[in-house]
C-alpha cells in the first residue's frame, strides 16, 4: 500500500523535529561542542593535564584532596557551588590560600540549559560575590552545572568577567564504587587525547550538588592515582594557564 503524501509530510516533519531536537542537546549539553558559543576545554598541548574538581567543598573529602594535590606539588581548579561555598568558607579559603584556582559552579546547581535569564545572572552574580569575598581575589571561570549551556548563558557569563569552562575526559565517578575504574576510564582517555594530539581538562566530583557531604571517596582515590600515574609523563596545570 502505498504511503500518502500526507503520511510522508508527517514523517518528514518528525524527522526534522527529532533532528533538531539532537541538535540542541548536542550544542547545549556535549562538553566540546562549540556552536552555541566558546567555551575553554583544552588546547593542543599532549602531555598537560587539567585536574578539576566540581560540587564542593565537601567538609569531609576536600581536606584530604588538598593533601594529595600538596604532596605531588599539583595545583588544580575547583569550580564551588556557592551556598556550600558561604557554608564552607573557612574551607574554602583554604583551598584559594593554597594556590589552587577558584571557579564558579552557580549557586544552586541549576540546569542552565532551561533557567530563566534572570536566574542565570542571579546564579552566577551571587557566586561570584560569594566567592570573592570570602578568597578575596576576582573569580574568572565559570563551569555550567551538568555543561549544559545557551547562548546567553555563555554571554551572561562573559558580562560577569568568568570564562565558561567544559571538559574532554571525565566518567561517572559520582556514581562509581571503584576509585581502579574511575582511575583506568580517565587514564583511558588521556592517552587517547594525547595521542590526538590533546591536553586533558578532567573533571572528578569532591563534592555532591545534591549533598554537600557525599561520600567521595572513590574519586580522590582515583585522583591520587591519576597523580601517581603521570606525574613522572605529564605537566599537571590549572586552567589560567589554557585561557
Amino acid at each position: 500500500m502505498p504511503i500518502s503524501p500526507a503520511a510522508i509530510a508527517l514523517i518528514a516533519g518528525a524527522s526534522a523535529t527529532g533532528l533538531a531536537i539532537g541538535g540542541y542537546y548536542y550544542a547545549s549539553l556535549w562538553p566540546t561542542s562549540q556552536i552555541f558559543g566558546r567555551t575553554l576545554t583544552a588546547p593542543h598541548k599532549p602531555g598537560e593535564i587539567a585536574l578539576t574538581f566540581d560540587d564542593g567543598p565537601n567538609s569531609a573529602f576536600t581536606p584530604r584532596l588538598l593533601e594529595i594535590l600538596d604532596r605531588y606539588g599539583v595545583k588544580a581548579t575547583f569550580f564551588l557551588v556557592g551556598k556550600y561555598a558561604s557554608q564552607q568558607s573557612a574551607l574554602t579559603q583554604l583551598i584559594a590560600s593554597s594556590g589552587h584556582v577558584v571557579g564558579n559552579h552557580t549557586w544552586s546547581h541549576p540546569n542552565l540549559s532551561h533557567t530563566a535569564p534572570g536566574k542565570v545572572r542571579e546564579e552566577l552574580r551571587t557566586t561570584n560575590d560569594a566567592l570573592e569575598q570570602i578568597t578575596g581575589q576576582p573569580i574568572r571561570f565559570f563551569r555550567p552545572p551538568f555543561g549544559a549551556r545557551r547562548p546567553d548563558v555563555l554571554r551572561t557569563a562573559r558580562e560577569l568577567g568568568l570564562t565558561p569552562v567544559t571538559w574532554n575526559a571525565m566518567t561517572n565517578d559520582w556514581a562509581e564504587p571503584s576509585a581502579d575504574r574511575i582511575a583506568a576510564t580517565i587514564s583511558a582517555k588521556v592517552d587517547r587525547l594525547h595521542s590526538c594530539g590533546f591536553a586533558a581538562n578532567i573533571v572528578l566530583h569532591d563534592g555532591g550538588h545534591l549533598e554537600p557531604t557525599a561520600n567521595r571517596e572513590p574519586s580522590i582515590t582515583a585522583a591520587g592515582q591519576l597523580l601517581e600515574r603521570y606525574a613522572k609523563t605529564h605537566r599537571f596545570v590549572t586552567v589560567t594557564e589554557w585561557a
